[in-house]
């Protein structure tokens, strides 16, 4: 293994691949006009899904620390796509709310995702991509176990 190129090793290029395409879709975000981040979108997306959903529980779910997804949270607030207000029933918590902006970005960018997922996607056969998949959630699987 130690002389095996970085370039040659699977998780390496999984990497590589991960950030060349987080880089794409940004830049397809910023060609829209609309001034938004993908860690942005998947916060939204995370509490349109989920209303209920905790800080917490946002950032486990986007792969984010708490801190990092306190800061998106805010600037959601300040761009008045979502809301906190308090919790219903436990009020050291704050509840998360989309706000009918917020709701129409996500109807607004869910074509333009959809296209550059696509456009990303772009010769790659359907059976590969479900193999991938399942190729993905077993090693996650395979690490979760193990930690």
């Amino acid at each position: 293994m130690a002389d095996r190129r970085l370039q040659d090793l699977f998780f390496y290029s999984l990497e590589s691949t991960l950030k060349s395409y987080r880089r794409f879709a940004q830049a397809r975000l910023q060609e829209s006009g609309i001034d938004i981040t993908i860690d942005q979108w998947l916060v939204l997306k995370t509490i349109h899904e989920s209303p209920d959903v905790t800080q917490q529980q946002v950032g486990s779910a986007v792969f984010k620390d708490f801190a990092s997804v306190a800061r998106i949270v805010q600037l959601l607030e300040r761009k008045r796509f979502l809301h906190r207000k308090p919790h219903r029933n436990d009020k050291r918590r704050s509840e998360l709310v989309l706000s009918r902006s917020g709701h129409s970005l996500l109807r607004t960018l869910e074509p333009i995702i959809r296209a550059y997922r696509s456009e990303a996607l772009n010769g790659v056969d359907k059976e590969d991509v479900e193999r991938m998949r399942r190729a993905f959630r077993r090693i996650t699987a395979n690490c979760e176990e193990r930690r």
